[in-house]
């Protein structure tokens, strides 16, 4: 992952209006602004997944990776993956995910899997708009 930005990353589908509100979210409340993102469809993610050996198709699961400047970072994917994001950014965020984090992690997938299954349906798919803050668009990656 050389030349990659440094820190954590979320990976996320980029189809999703699911995914990409939480994002947004994501990008509003981590006020220390170290939290990155970037599509699992997109060169960034591909390459990672593809060097870890993880399904390069599979756009239901997200996939938080600890430091992605380091090839042996630890990553972690669905529920477990989006309580690491929100332990990342901390404040309200962190305290949730310490709760739930108390729950099997095979129960928070359940429903993390359910809510995947049916996120085009209940929220369909994410049509570009701009971001609210254009500083945000450098923690996009491609």
């Amino acid at each position: 992952m050389e030349g990659k930005s440094p820190g954590p990353v979320l990976l996320y589908d980029g189809d999703c209006g699911l995914c990409n509100a939480v994002v947004r979210r994501l990008l509003r409340h981590d006020r220390r602004g170290v939290l990155m993102f970037a599509p699992l469809q997109g060169r960034t993610a591909q390459e990672f997944l593809r060097g870890r050996g993880l399904n390069t198709g599979d756009f239901d699961s997200l996939v938080f990776v600890a430091d992605l400047s380091r090839e042996d970072s630890p990553y972690w994917l669905r529920s477990a993956g989006a309580l690491s994001a929100c332990m990342e950014i901390g404040g309200f965020h962190r305290r949730i995910a310490r709760v739930l984090r108390l729950l099997p992690s095979s129960w928070l997938d359940v429903v993390y899997r359910l809510v995947a299954r049916s996120r085009y349906r209940l929220f369909g798919r994410y049509r570009p708009t701009p971001l609210p803050r254009p500083e945000w668009a450098r923690r996009i990656l491609d």
